[in-house]
């Protein structure tokens, strides 16, 4: 008897979320007063734009905008607000339909991907609480247990999420 593996890939942002969770991160950390309100807000929102446009600069976007809060930061205040953020913005945007869509793969014995743009710090969390064990996401630089702010690899966006699926 044959037996095939499956694989069921999910995106994350506005697929099995309801929105966009680095988008909703942004946010939590202007309410968190972690950053500049105004220029954070406005840097986030045309990033933003710029994804949904297809025009986003991805480096420009990780080292200048959302990798760079991480750095500044010590690891255990982002886990709290990373707490906070799954409490307050992510369960929200979890719909019934998205849970049944992955139970629904998980009955039928097929391996649990999330591949996303947004980084690690924020996803991993996100894969557990559908329990997806396989997430490729983009990967924060860490020196000695803190984020850097830069890239580690290749970003999964575009192009890269099929040189990091491969």
């Amino acid at each position: 008897m044959e037996h095939t593996l499956s694989l069921a890939i999910f995106d994350l942002d506005n697929t099995l979320l309801r929105g966009d969770s680095d988008h909703a991160w942004g946010e939590f950390l202007v309410e968190q007063g972690a950053v500049d309100a105004a220029s954070f807000k406005q840097d986030n929102d045309r990033y933003y734009a710029a994804y949904l446009e297809g025009t986003l600069d991805i480096f420009e976007f990780l080292e200048q905008h959302q990798l760079r809060p991480l750095a500044r930061f010590d690891r255990a205040t982002l886990e709290n607000w990373r707490r906070q953020f799954m409490q307050q913005k992510i369960l929200p945007l979890i719909t019934p339909m998205a849970r049944a869509l992955v139970e629904q793969h998980r009955v039928r014995g097929d391996t649990l991907l999330i591949i996303t743009a947004t980084n690690s710090f924020i996803t991993a969390p996100i894969a557990a609480e559908f329990g997806i064990p396989h997430l490729i996401a983009t990967e924060p630089e860490q020196v000695n247990g803190r984020f850097t702010g830069k890239v580690a690899g290749t970003p999964s966006y575009r192009e890269g999420k099929v040189e990091r699926l491969a």
